[in-house]
């Protein structure tokens, strides 16, 4: 079934990189800047997945269209931005993954919903070897995931036909949009998936516990 993948496609926040300490630091020093209290790490960690727009729901209760939304979003963006990879790293396991893949003549690239202005320093910031073969942000085409369309420009510029594609991530969305694009779909169980989230009802072809069980699902 799947000896014909020719690129596999990761989700960044939450599946290839381990994002949450310095997202989880800029909230929290966001929160004690208005004069509220730190959230545990545990509490954050799970929403990070969701985005900007999450984390400042989860600290202030607010969303978009509520008064002092947009000024809180953009100061917690401004703040991460400023220590983007202080703590990130790829999760354990990705970087012999991505060389694995390599030398089995399989290219690899990154979809995310993160804006191109955090999403490439942050990627530079990770130096992973071989290179990306794409790189798509939030704001690279007009629709975000779960469209389908990122993943799409992902394929082309990959050199892949969608049917080639595996996509590993981490939230439902990452996997309708995979599915809709025609790939195959893996969620990462050791990605930001809270209690009450069941990842198994999300449709994917597989569930996997480490980025190394990428490797025996492409068997």
């Amino acid at each position: 079934m799947t000896n014909h993948i020719r690129t596999v496609l990761f989700d960044l926040d939450g599946t290839l990189a381990d994002t949450a300490p310095d997202l989880a630091h800029a909230l929290n020093t966001l929160l004690v800047e208005q004069g509220k209290k730190a959230l545990p790490y545990e509490t954050i960690r799970p929403e990070v997945s969701h985005g900007a727009t999450a984390l400042i729901k989860l600290g202030f209760g607010v969303g978009p269209g509520d008064a002092g939304f947009d000024r809180l979003r953009e100061r917690f963006l401004a703040l991460y931005s400023a220590d983007l990879c202080l703590h990130t790293k790829p999760f354990s396991g990705i970087e012999p993954l991505l060389k694995s893949l390599q030398q089995q003549g399989i290219n690899w690239g990154i979809v995310t919903n993160k804006p191109a202005f955090l999403t490439d320093p942050l990627v530079a910031g990770l130096n992973l070897s071989p290179v990306p073969a794409c790189v798509v942000s939030g704001d690279t085409v007009a629709n975000r995931k779960p469209h389908p369309e990122p993943m799409l420009l992902a394929c082309t510029q990959a050199g892949s036909q969608p049917h080639e594609c595996l996509y590993v991530g981490d939230a439902e969305r990452d996997i309708i949009a995979g599915r809709h694009a025609g790939m195959k779909t893996l969620v990462a169980l050791f990605g930001y998936i809270s209690k009450d989230e069941t990842p198994q009802n999300w449709g994917a072809d597989g569930m996997i516990r480490t980025p190394h069980e990428i490797l025996d699902w492409l068997k």
